[in-house]
This record gives C-alpha cells, sequence and structure tokens, in this order.
C-alpha cells in the first residue's frame, strides 16, 4: 500500500496508542473494552449501563445520532442524547463513543464525546474524514459493509493526512451471500491489518454477528487474534430495545463475557484494562434531557 504514507507500519516503526483520557488508552499492552446499548434512550438506561458495568468496561457507547436502513426506523435523540451521554460519563467517569454522520455534527459531538465513530455507512465520506482530520479528538473508523481491506485502511489516511493522528481502525464484519449472521466477521482481516499498519485495531462482534448468542465466541476470537478491544453492545432490557435488539447482550451476559475474556487476553501476553472507581451516588435530579422518546418516535427499523 504505497499510499498508505502516515498510516502503514513502516512509516511509523511503531505501534500507535490513542489515548481517550487520563485513564484509557487503546493499544496499550491492556485491552479494553467499550460497552453500551446501540441507541441512547433515556437518562435512566444509560445510568444503568454504566452503573453496573462500573467494573468491567472502560468506555460508554451509544449511538444519539442513527443511520438507519428505514427512513421511518428511531433516528436517535440527537442533542437530548448527546446531553445525557455526557452527564453519565461525568458521574461515572467513563469516556464516551458516539457516531458522527455529518461534518455539521462535528462540533456539538466533538465537544461532549471522548471519541467520535465513523460509522460503515460514512467510511468512504471523504468530506466528512476531512473534517475529522481537523478534530482534536480520537476518531474510531469502522469498516465499510463491503471495503477491501486496501479501501479501509485509506480511509484512515484521509483523516491522519488532514492531521488528526489519533484513529483506531474497527472491523465490523462485511456482506456476505449468506445470511445465517448478520455479517461476516472477518478476523483475517484483523491479522492483516496488524502487519501493514501502525494504528490500534478494534473488534464489534455485535455488527458482525447479529445474534447475542454468537457474540462471546466471537469477541474471545477477536482477543486471540490481536485486536486492542472490543466494543459491544448491551442493553438493561435487549428485549425492549429500539434498535438492534436481537443483537443486544443483557447486562449480566455483558459482564461475564468480559470476564471470561481475562484468560484469552494472558494466553497472548496481554491483560484486561483494569475496570473504574466505582461511581458516588448522586443525589442530583434525574437529567432534564432524560425523557423517553414518543412512542411515535419509537419506530422499530
Amino acid at each position: 500500500m504505497k499510499d498508505a504514507k502516515l498510516v502503514s507500519k513502516q512509516s511509523a516503526g511503531h505501534k500507535s496508542t490513542v489515548r481517550l483520557n487520563d485513564r484509557v488508552t487503546i493499544g496499550d499492552r491492556e485491552i479494553i473494552i467499550v460497552g453500551g446499548p446501540c441507541t441512547v434512550e433515556s437518562h435512566e438506561q444509560m445510568d444503568a449501563v454504566a452503573t453496573q458495568l462500573q467494573s468491567s468496561i472502560q468506555a460508554l457507547r451509544g449511538g444519539v445520532y442513527k443511520p438507519r436502513t428505514s427512513p421511518y426506523a428511531f433516528q436517535g435523540m440527537g442533542v437530548n442524547g448527546l446531553d445525557i451521554l455526557s452527564t453519565v460519563s461525568q458521574r461515572h467517569d467513563l469516556p464516551i463513543v458516539t457516531e458522527v454522520m455529518a461534518i455539521h455534527q462535528i462540533e456539538e459531538i466533538a465537544a461532549q464525546a471522548h471519541m467520535l465513530q465513523v460509522g460503515s455507512r460514512n467510511m468512504q465520506n471523504f468530506d466528512l474524514l476531512k473534517a475529522l482530520g481537523e478534530v482534536d479528538k480520537p476518531v474510531l473508523l469502522k469498516r465499510g459493509l463491503a471495503a477491501t481491506i486496501e479501501e479501509f485502511v485509506m480511509a484512515a489516511e484521509y483523516i491522519v493526512s488532514h492531521g488528526n493522528p489519533n484513529v483506531v481502525l474497527c472491523e465490523r464484519g462485511i456482506r456476505s451471500f449468506d445470511n445465517y449472521t448478520r455479517n461476516v466477521l472477518d478476523l483475517g482481516a484483523v491479522a492483516a491489518l496488524r502487519q501493514i499498519t501502525h494504528l490500534p485495531i478494534m473488534v464489534d462482534p455485535s455488527h458482525a454477528a447479529g445474534k447475542s448468542e454468537l457474540i462471546a465466541d466471537l469477541s474471545r476470537a477477536a482477543i486471540a487474534c490481536g485486536a486492542d478491544g472490543l466494543i459491544i453492545e448491551c442493553h438493561p432490557e435487549p428485549e425492549k430495545s429500539v434498535s438492534d435488539a436481537r443483537q443486544a447482550l443483557s447486562l449480566a451476559e455483558m459482564a461475564a463475557l468480559v470476564t471470561s475474556l481475562k484468560p484469552i487476553a494472558q494466553a497472548v501476553g496481554r491483560d484486561l484494562c483494569p475496570p473504574m472507581a466505582p461511581a458516588q451516588p448522586s443525589s442530583s435530579p434525574r437529567h432534564p434531557a432524560a425523557e423517553k422518546p414518543s412512542e411515535k418516535q419509537l419506530v422499530a427499523a
């Protein structure tokens, strides 16, 4: 990949790390786990996730702007959802990862989020990638649903070449003829990317599997294959999730999964990032933006 002048392994001579805050770094010896629902639905929902998974995850995920196949499906809570994420993040001292879909959303999201996610559908939105290159925030770049490894790497090159070196690649499965799983998790790509680029690599087994019962095995395989972290969907009540309910783990399942990863990490010479300190109970009132979306809004995909 001769045009990967900045993200190729040869260009750096070392493996890069990306820091989310003072305690969470992606790409070091310690593997990080990002957990949370597909979509922010309420303050109570996000606070439950952060409270119950405080000892299991190092960062909180949740979509506030959602790219949905159907224009009638729930599109996210927008700024209100972002405010909820920020409030929960501050209470539990958990950095947050959320998706940005358009250039005009960057400023408001970057003001509160610790990491900006580029979803699969936007991997080759080159204007968005260039704009994110001018932002002083880490970017989680997901592989396009039909992107080659070279296209994936060159999408990262767009961001880095415009001034932002803090990019993490995320393998989330590619489209196949077989519809038993939502996508095919390409662990071969994880191994290949470790040889091609110095950027950290994460894996999203939730979007690859599309079925909650497959996520634990895929997660363990990803760690064995060399992933620097996982981003996994979980929900206090998976069956009631507004988006991607079929692939959401319960919080108990999520905690058990993280526990099962430790021996796998140690077998490949790594460890899990230590848990955050539990948050102090808060007597503050419920966040004003915590109202759940209306029944009209909660249209299933």
